[in-house]
């Protein structure tokens, strides 16, 4: 059973720092492109970041130069670190792994960017 598992959500300050991590239980994971997305409260969900199996990087504008993304195929991980957080970048995270016609979420971690 595929699974995906964040962790390192929380409450932070405007300005702060937060290393998400995202534990995917996917046979050949070196094969999926994975990817974080968020939502907010009554807004739909966006793509933050993406690191494909091979390829280009993808950061939404809105993170450009305070997110990044990155991945252990070893450990079948991957991460989001994210800096200079805002309030706006108060949502859900979700992990999602995507090969063709598969496609898994994780089940989320919150982040609250607040004083």
């Amino acid at each position: 059973q595929v699974q995906l598992v964040e962790s390192g959500g929380g409450l932070v300050q405007p300005g702060g720092s937060l290393r998400l991590s995202c534990a995917a239980s996917l046979s050949v994971f070196g094969r999926y492109d994975m990817a974080w997305y968020r939502q907010a409260p009554g807004r739909q969900r966006e793509l933050v970041a993406r690191i494909p199996s091979g390829g280009i990087l993808v950061y939404a504008d809105s993170v450009k130069g305070r997110f990044t993304i990155s991945r252990d195929n070893v450990k079948n991980m991957v991460y989001l670190q994210m800096n200079s957080l805002k309030p706006e970048d108060t949502a859900v995270y979700y992990c999602n792994a995507n090969l063709g016609y598969q496609n898994f979420w994780g089940q989320g971690t919150q982040v609250t960017v607040s004083s």
